[in-house]
């Protein structure tokens, strides 16, 4: 099969036209030969760089008041020129304790009940930004339809479940000229921000391999528990799903390191599961003193550990990592190695002969941390100084920093590229698991615009110029 047919003309002879966004899984499709995904899309319209007009105000609409989305509600809140003006979920409870957090300087709308109230909030004419923290098939759904109504859309991971639905991102971002960004931490914060300016500083020299990964034991906390989440949707999302369920905070900082969509771009990947040794004997041991988990015997689990590696244009090479069964403690990456360099575990080398001293990596630590991140940290004292009893510790600078960029006309720093790319990698690894480990082309969102695509926002904010403050 070639790649002579658009991406709507391959619907139809595959036979998937109609079916909706969420028809294009990773493992739904069978083609010939190693295209399971011929997509070829013309740019009409280039968002990476773009500045959308300036907001005094960001009005933000929040979507999902749960585990993750609580928070997101008082981290806003907590920035300048924010404006919370509408909350909405499934649970009034969960809607009604969100406005109570955030009750002494906002007053949003709530929104709650009806499975389609998120739309009413998307129809209003005084909102900027929707912000969505809700289970992960309504990501996309709800970015789209937020876009389409002229709002920016802020959305946690993943952005997207399906490769379809990354270009229903792509493609919807461009047409309205609306940001979509991913909810990450990415580079903006910790050694990664640290590692992301020594790339760009040169004194990894070129960068060879990378590695990342999200190892996080999370079988009784997030899995199997019946209290955290809604419909129990975060287990089932590990149900007859096989490879990495959840890349980003793994490949997202290497994506910004390797330039990948400005200067580089992934061309294959390869990708192989492990049995599942555990999700299933938990469910077994569950169902033995509570029928409740009686439906969650004998499910076709994903494998324990996924790896995934993925080969660059340039040559580079990356490898993903996936597991959130095993008791083991979490790494500390990501691992980057160039010409000139390589760090690992909070440790960094220039030669075979062995690693930089405790008081040489500080050093280094010290000199390289960008000047917009000590200006972060400066603006948290100082906002805990002056509201006191007020914590600050959920305040990150991916919040900070996005709303920065809306306030001030800027191109935002992770764009809809990086958010259709990363989450591709969950369909794609899917794919080639189901394939014997077959490798399998990483679609190229930027239509070819990566070659001469610069550099993200991240070098332009390296001498703490954000004027955004924290309240």
């Amino acid at each position: 099969m070639s790649n002579k047919y658009d991406r709507r003309d391959f619907l139809k002879l595959s036979g998937f036209a109609g079916l909706g966004a969420g028809a294009l899984s990773g493992c739904s499709i069978q083609a010939d030969g190693n295209e399971p995904f011929p997509v070829t899309h013309h740019q009409d319209f280039n968002m990476h760089g773009y500045a959308a007009p300036a907001l005094e105000t960001v009005r933000v609409g929040m979507f999902g008041v749960g585990n993750r989305g609580s928070g997101s509600v008082q981290r806003l809140a907590s920035i300048e020129g924010v404006e919370i003006k509408a909350i909405c979920d499934l649970e009034a409870d969960r809607v009604n304790a969100a406005i109570e957090s955030i009750a002494a300087t906002q007053s949003p709308d709530a929104y709650s009940g009806g499975e389609d109230e998120w739309k009413k909030v998307c129809e209003r004419n005084d909102i900027d930004l929707i912000a969505i923290a809700t289970p992960w098939h309504l990501h996309t759904p709800m970015a789209v339809y937020a876009m389409e109504h002229g709002k920016h859309a802020y959305t946690e991971l993943p952005a997207a479940k399906t490769i379809e639905e990354c270009w229903q991102l792509v493609e919807t971002s461009e047409r309205t000229r609306m940001h979509c960004v991913q909810m990450s931490s990415s580079c903006h914060s910790g050694i990664q921000a640290v590692l992301l300016n020594m790339v760009r500083q040169g004194v990894f020299g070129d960068l060879i391999h990378a590695e990342g990964a999200y190892i996080h034991d999370l079988l009784e906390d997030y899995n199997f528990t019946k209290t955290m989440y809604h419909d129990m949707w975060r287990l089932n999302e590990n149900i007859d799903r096989n490879g990495n369920l959840y890349p980003q905070h793994g490949i997202v900082p290497i994506i910004q390191m390797m330039d990948i969509n400005y200067g580089d771009k992934m061309d294959y990947m390869v990708s192989m599961s492990g049995n599942d040794f555990m999700m299933g004997d938990k469910a077994r041991e569950l169902a033995g003193e509570d029928e409740f988990w009686n439906p969650y015997v004998d499910r076709n689990y994903r494998g324990n550990m996924n790896t995934s590696i993925i080969h660059t244009h340039k040559g580079r090479t990356i490898m993903l990592q996936h597991d959130v069964s095993s008791p083991r403690p979490r790494p500390s990456l990501p691992m980057v190695s160039g010409t000139s360099g390589i760090y690992s575990s909070r440790r960094f080398a220039s030669s075979h002969h062995g690693w930089f001293s405790g008081e040489e990596f500080e050093d280094l630590i010290a000199k390289y941390t960008p000047a917009i991140n000590t200006k972060f940290r400066e603006l948290v004292s100082q906002a805990s100084r002056q509201r006191a009893g007020h914590s600050y510790a959920r305040v990150n600078e991916t919040d900070w920093r996005l709303i920065d960029c809306l306030r001030n006309g800027l191109p935002v720093e992770m764009d809809v590229y990086e958010a259709a790319v990363s989450s591709s990698m969950s369909p794609l690894s899917e794919w080639s698991v189901a394939n014997r480990s077959n490798s399998v082309d990483v679609p190229d969102f930027t239509s070819g615009a990566w070659k001469t695509n610069k550099p993200g926002m991240d070098v332009a904010l390296q001498n703490g110029g954000a004027t955004t403050r924290l309240l």
